[in-house]
């Protein structure tokens, strides 16, 4: 990058400037692949910033009003969205109510920046402008903050306090292609890695971010809910369509009277392998905990061996009883394509089929017309070559 000496740097040479600044500093060693990742645009119409997961806009009056310390933190902050997927994990929380995903995710950050010694030294510093900055969200995940910031708009306490600094692409992130995600999160996957060894080699970084970029291994639970909502998109938070007039003052979309219900979704359990009773107590309360949000109107739990050995049919206002109830059965040999011709033979036509096994399987995936997640428990080497995997240690 060449400069001409006594003339103001431009907003696209102020951005590359803060990415060196960023990359050179022993604190934000470990995520110097993660600040690569992507492009970086300058445009005259973005009021602010945001990011789609992948590629990062910033506006170029925002930047320009803008310190050098403000515009690292806020370069830090798009970073940090990407590191953690926030555009793809909690996609479902958008489809709720955007503003509060949005704020749920700043507060996270802004905790993790603020507790940097480049915050405290005045390496990066809270854009004059706004930031989401709150104690109170200290130690909480995206979820458990939106939460909060959903009960509080209910009760009347608004949405938290400040305004952010940046805006989230979330359609953006959904139009990226299924290969170009899958990519992407290699991508990511591999930047976390190498920063991290990186950072470990040289002695810098700081334990913090070396284990947050170590941590950013996405849940099983938030993969598979993740899978379930989108599955049913279209369908899921139905009620949403409505809006509730009440709130619409405080600039918070809270959802109206209107609700439909979804289609079925089917729940084949693998009975023949390794998974015990704690394991699928665990995997059965996600699933509870996920229809309650999809609102099925039936919930099938199948178990496998080489044939369907039990088959419980749960409606929509049993679904909390499903962990509790449940009543294992089989145990035999394995052969998962057992379970696609007796969805037929009964014409249960599912909105997804959800499969945990242990995916020893001899190499047998079965043929599916429906959307398919594989949750493979304890078997990393193990990726269905139809559907989706996800892995469960």
């Amino acid at each position: 990058m060449s400069l001409s000496i006594g003339k103001p740097l431009t907003a696209e040479q102020r951005i590359q400037k803060a990415t060196m600044d960023l990359i050179g500093n022993e604190e934000f060693l470990a995520l110097a692949g993660v600040l690569m990742i992507g492009k970086k645009h300058v445009k005259d119409e973005i009021p602010t910033a945001c990011t789609d997961g992948r590629d990062e806009f910033y506006g170029r009056s925002f930047v320009e009003g803008m310190g050098d310390a403000e515009l690292r933190f806020l370069m830090l902050h798009e970073a940090y969205h990407k590191m953690y997927r926030h555009l793809s994990t909690w996609d479902y929380l958008s489809r709720a109510n955007k503003l509060c995903a949005n704020m749920a995710c700043d507060y996270v950050i802004n905790i993790k920046l603020a507790d940097t010694r480049a915050f405290s030294n005045g390496v990066i510093k809270m854009p004059s402008c706004g930031g989401l900055l709150d104690e109170q969200y200290r130690g909480m995940n995206v979820p458990e903050v939106f939460k909060r910031l959903m009960d509080d708009a209910k009760s009347g306490k608004g949405g938290g306090g400040g305004e952010s600094i940046d805006e989230h692409d979330w359609d953006g992130a959904k139009e990226m292609s299924t290969e170009d995600q899958n990519a992407l999160a290699k991508e990511i996957d591999e930047a976390v890695r190498q920063g991290a060894i990186m950072a470990g080699k040289i002695g810098s970084g700081g334990d913090r971010l070396v284990n947050d970029l170590l941590q950013t291994k996405q849940d099983w639970k938030d993969l598979l809910r993740d899978f379930v909502t989108n599955t049913c998109a279209g369908k899921d938070y139905s009620s949403w369509r409505s809006v509730n007039r009440r709130y619409v003052g405080m600039d918070l979309l809270m959802p109206g009277s209107v609700s439909e219900a979804v289609g079925d979704i089917v729940i084949a359990i693998d009975t023949s392998g390794s998974i015990g009773g704690p394991e699928l107590s665990a995997f059965l309360g996600e699933v509870t905990g996920i229809s309650s949000q999809v609102r099925p109107s039936r919930v099938h739990v199948l178990y496998w061996d080489t044939e369907v050995a039990r088959h419980e049919v749960y409606l929509s206002d049993e679904l909390e009883n499903i962990a509790n109830s449940t009543k294992p059965a089989g145990g035999g040999g394995t052969s998962v394509a057992c379970v696609t011709p007796y969805l037929r033979e009964r014409d249960i036509k599912a909105e997804c089929v959800v499969i945990l096994t242990d995916g020893y399987l001899g190499g047998e995936w079965g043929v599916w017309d429906m959307p398919t997640l594989w949750a493979i428990q304890n078997n990393q080497r193990a990726v269905a070559p139809i559907g989706k995997t996800i892995h469960i240690d």
